[in-house]
């Protein structure tokens, strides 16, 4: 009891530390960023892919921040659209899950694991925290408790190395969607975007994620950051990527009213300025700050967050 007290209030105080995120790094490494987004008419597929690569990079940050226009909303949606989705329905999708594993819990943060008997792919990955070790694990989710109510925060797709993040939801709604999901390691294509992992471990302690790589290499993943405003990781890889990205964005892109992502901003390399517009139209390039999100309310997960990358490094000089 007396460890998850202390966990518990460390937990806390990590709360509490609010930082000022600028709009750009104003400086790293400027990566390949390329787009092989297709279009689709179904809102329940990821068409969006944002790829980011570099043979250098070892430490950048991934951000989740709530819309602009979070403030103003009154109603949020977040039902599933199956509308020219084919084969792809609610009934063929949902199935309650099969176990559930409870790795650790303390008063105000815990972490479960679930297995489902519908996934699209078996899980091979081991997933350890402490002396609690499970596999055949699906979706593991990150909670906390903030203000007496529970929230999760952080989701990890170990099968396919697929990840979301929320920061904690607006007081005036009490709650806010997911959106885009990302991957952080060597991407490969296997009948979509993924990245293979051999094992993944949590550190409450330090709000820290280690991931192995199938492919060799591994990442910290690290919370920095959690309010109601945004939610901050740091990832650092223990050698670059040197072949193909070293992460991706997936959402999905309908229309402008049907998206969980409609709009990307670029800080490109050398430019005055940033650069805007469509992401379907989103042409290839250099940048040091990559910004994904929405400016007008939709009708799919009306509250999902924005994603930003920066602050791009090789680990020989640290990024402001």
């Amino acid at each position: 009891m007396v460890h998850m007290l202390r966990s518990s209030l460390a937990f806390f105080g990590f709360l509490c530390l609010a930082t000022t995120a600028s709009a750009a790094s104003l400086d790293g490494i400027a990566v390949d960023v390329t787009n092989t987004s297709e279009p689709v008419l179904c809102a329940e597929k990821d068409n969006v892919t944002i790829n980011f690569a570099s043979p250098t990079v070892r430490n950048f940050r991934i951000e989740a921040a709530h819309p602009t226009y979070v403030g103003m909303l009154r109603d949020d949606k977040w039902e599933p659209d199956w509308t020219a989705c084919g084969a792809l329905t609610a009934e063929s999708s949902a199935a309650p899950p099969v176990h559930k594993v409870t790795f650790y819990e303390s008063v105000d943060l815990w972490l479960t694991g679930f297995t489902f008997p519908n996934f699209w792919r078996q899980s091979e990955v081991t997933m350890r925290v402490g002396d609690r070790v499970e596999s055949n694990l699906h979706l593991i989710q990150l909670w906390v408790r903030k203000d007496d109510r529970a929230e999760e925060v952080l989701v990890l797709y170990p099968t396919d190395g697929y990840w979301r993040i929320r920061p904690l939801p607006p007081a005036h709604l009490g709650w806010s969607a997911y959106g885009s999901s990302f991957m952080l390691g060597p991407v490969e294509v296997n009948g979509r975007p993924m990245v293979r992992l051999k094992d993944v471990v949590f550190d409450p302690k330090a709000m820290t994620f280690t991931v192995t790589f199938a492919k060799g290499g591994k990442a910290t993943i690290a919370i920095r950051n959690l309010d109601r405003d945004r939610i901050t990781l740091d990832v650092n890889f223990d050698r670059p990527v040197e072949s193909g990205s070293f992460a991706a964005l997936r959402s999905m892109y309908v229309t402008e009213f049907n998206a969980d992502v409609a709009r990307i901003a670029a800080r490109e390399e050398g430019a005055p300025a940033w650069t805007e517009g469509p992401i379907m139209k989103f042409r290839d390039t250099k940048a040091t700050d990559v910004w994904m999100g929405r400016l007008v309310p939709s009708r799919h997960n009306t509250s999902a967050p924005d994603m930003m990358f920066n602050r791009f490094s090789d680990g020989n000089k640290t990024v402001p």
